[in-house]
């Protein structure tokens, strides 16, 4: 047997690789997991899916702004609605530490309403870890989902109402 010892750049990217792999494990348990807010959604009597794929400040604000009006409408008619804002490629930057231009948004809405979420895509955040040769650090609300993709089809299979703005 062959033993080769890997350079530092190729071990820094195996160690991205790994931990990407990692979160998006993690992700996957959170959101199968029965938490409060898994079990609030899952009682809602309206469901939304709001995609977001782009790197556009005014982009994610009209996201913010949908999720905000869906939520204070069934509101204000005494309903429950469950949001997912499901980001991925050039859209993960909305949820990005070091990079998201709404982030001073997030924190609060997220406190404010139990049945919002803000998803992340594994699959994309260890691309632009590897990219990028550094890993990429997300908002604490976010959670990390392996394909931001699938989890789209599985929330619309789950009667989801699909929303891109």
């Amino acid at each position: 047997m062959t033993v080769r010892r890997m350079g530092h750049p190729a071990f820094i990217f195996v160690a991205i690789v790994l931990t990407a792999c990692c979160l998006a494990a993690a992700g996957a348990e959170t959101q199968t997991s029965k938490s409060p807010k898994a079990k609030a959604a899952a009682t809602a009597q309206h469901k939304v899916a709001i995609q977001v794929t782009q790197n556009d400040k005014a982009l994610m604000n009209l996201a913010l702004n949908n999720a905000k009006n869906v939520i204070d409408y069934y509101k204000e008619k005494g309903e429950t609605v469950a949001i997912e804002i499901v980001t991925y490629g050039p859209g993960l930057h909305m949820l990005r530490s070091d990079t998201s231009p709404v982030k001073d948004r997030i924190a609060p809405m997220a406190l404010e309403n139990a049945n919002l979420k803000f998803i992340a895509c594994g699959n994309t955040q260890a691309n632009q870890s590897k990219a990028e040769g550094k890993p990429v650090t997300l908002l604490s609300e976010a959670t990390v989902t392996p394909s931001g993709v699938v989890r789209l089809m599985e929330l619309q299979k789950q009667g989801y109402a699909y929303i891109r703005p």
